[in-house]
């Protein structure tokens, strides 16, 4: 049987930690973290996880600011608040919070946030120190994926590492975050053929694909760690991953459940990332 991955004991250990520091930088340096979140429109989904990330902020003591738009605002206003955000010393992290209308360019809109106060690790200056292996701002998933594996004392470097799931802000960088870490990295998507025989050999699995329950036993090796990215609300009101978490357990050796695994940390590594921005920003460190 698995060894479960408490994400909630992890993600507020590091909270401590942020909240620790936040309070050194104010009476070292008299910095307060500022962070700002900008929400357009009405996505329930969207809604909560910028209500968790203003709590997160409270809580280790950083200056929260949002600004909630309607659905049908333009890119003009949405970039005109970041212009302001990246003039403004107080404000030292910026989150677009994702995803937006159909009619607004994402690409566009982070291309704009300053690099130094990108702390979702989206701008293309991160997401290419990412692949030179010099990363400043990590995209807060993976980092927080990462982050839960190192605490649990399980080795990456020369590992096989499959990650179901292509997208900008998970798998992706998480596949340069494990080279980098000399794990032998492969990537499934929706047209990968066989893949049940690429997951079961994977020694570290990570399934983000969106997709509730679709990893199952039959899928896993024995021994591996099983990482699970998915949150999903079924039929019946329940909320899982994209791993089928009681057959998967029986088999791996460390899996992360939903909800209390990845989620958790994901809120954690935004607070790390804006609490580095504000620690360089205002000692003027050059990046």
């Amino acid at each position: 049987m698995a060894v479960i991955i408490d994400g909630k004991k992890i993600a507020q250990n590091i909270r401590h930690e942020v909240k620790a520091e936040t309070l050194r930088l104010k009476e070292q340096m008299g910095v307060t973290p500022g962070l700002a979140v900008i929400l357009v429109g009405n996505d329930p989904a969207s809604q909560i996880y910028v209500r968790r990330k203003e709590n997160a902020c409270k809580e280790v003591g950083f200056l929260s600011r949002e600004y909630r738009l309607p659905q049908d605002s333009e890119e003009a206003q949405v970039l005109r608040i970041i212009h302001e955000l990246n003039q403004d010393s107080s404000i030292h992290g910026i989150l677009v919070q994702l995803p937006l209308p159909k009619h607004l360019s994402a690409v566009a809109i982070v291309e704009k946030i300053d690099p130094r106060k990108d702390v979702d690790g989206l701008h293309p200056w991160n997401t290419g120190r990412l692949f030179t292996g010099n990363p400043y701002h990590i995209a807060c998933t993976p980092r927080g994926i990462v982050e839960m594996i190192d605490q649990c004392g399980i080795e990456i470097e020369g590992k096989d590492a499959v990650i179901i799931g292509r997208s900008n802000l998970v798998g992706k960088p998480l596949a340069l975050l494990l080279l980098n870490r000399h794990a032998t990295v492969t990537i499934c998507h929706t047209r990968t053929r066989h893949l049940a025989e690429v997951t079961k050999r994977a020694e570290i699995l990570i399934a983000a694909a969106g997709r509730p329950e679709m990893i199952t036993g039959d899928m896993v090796g024995n021994g591996a760690v099983v990482i699970d990215v998915g949150i999903n609300r079924i039929n019946d009101g329940r909320l899982v991953g994209d791993v089928a978490f009681a057959e998967v357990a029986e088999k791996a050796s460390y899996i992360t459940p939903v909800p209390g695994g990845v989620g958790l940390m994901t809120v954690a590594m935004l607070l790390a990332n804006t609490l580095n921005a504000a620690r360089d920003l205002s000692a003027g460190v050059q990046k």
